[in-house]
């Protein structure tokens, strides 16, 4: 038996423990380190699972961090092998589809920006490389669909206006949101990120499409450009 590893009845003990508290009081009550060793017992069986949370936050820094954290670097925590590593990444795949269906509701997309900053934190924040995605939506402001249009580097995204103007118009999209992060961590948008933008809005306006905002994700919040009153 592993040296941290509880007597198999005390650990079942406390996991219906946890199970029980958690039925009772919800999440909400629940610390992460606490949530998240509850997940683990899904994925993790016959082990002391709070210990291995613990590790795994002091690792990735935060909750969000477990589940966007690449296979390959999951893989090389004690206690993780390949089944558990896919059953995260399962997890974080449903959470994904949960907050996307959230923002695809018929209510309009911008009466749900909270469930849309998630969403796209959720998608985003931390990717090791940047990620340009695209939000279109109808006259209304709902969502026709959500794309990731291109892919880059640690530090920049090729974004080629004329092409995104072209996606929105193959869709009959009346109206976008730009959303793209920073895996620096810092949201700040940066002169580039600015004059693209403005790039698509002189493109898309005499079109009759609306450019409503460009959002940067970051590990340490979001910036929106038109809050900042750039767009």
């Amino acid at each position: 038996m592993e040296a941290d590893a509880k007597p198999e009845a005390d650990n079942a003990g406390h996991r219906q423990r946890v199970r029980e508290r958690f039925l009772k009081l919800g999440g909400d009550a629940f610390e992460d380190y606490e949530l998240l060793e509850l997940v683990l017992q899904l994925v993790v069986p016959r082990r002391d699972t709070k210990k291995l949370a613990k590790t795994l936050l002091k690792e990735f820094g935060s909750f969000s961090g477990v589940f966007s954290a690449a296979p390959e670097r999951l893989a090389k925590i004690d206690g993780l092998g390949d089944t558990s590593v896919a059953h995260i990444k399962v997890i974080q795949s449903v959470a994904v589809r949960f907050g996307r269906d959230r923002i695809k509701l018929e209510k309009p997309l911008l009466a749900s920006w909270s469930e849309l900053i998630d969403y796209c934190r959720a998608q985003m924040a931390y990717e090791s490389i940047e990620q340009f995605r695209i939000l279109f939506l109808d006259k209304k402001n709902r969502l026709i669909a959500d794309e990731v249009q291109q892919t880059g580097t640690v530090d920049h995204t090729p974004v080629y206006p004329r092409e995104v103007i072209k996606r929105a118009l193959e869709h009959s999209a009346t109206a976008l949101i730009l959303v793209h992060n920073h895996p620096s961590g810092d949201p700040a948008p940066s002169s580039a990120d600015v004059r693209m933008t403005r790039e698509i809005t002189d493109i898309a306006k005499p079109l009759g499409i609306t450019l409503h905002d460009h959002i940067i994700i970051g590990k340490s919040g979001h910036a929106s450009l038109r809050g900042l009153k750039l767009l």
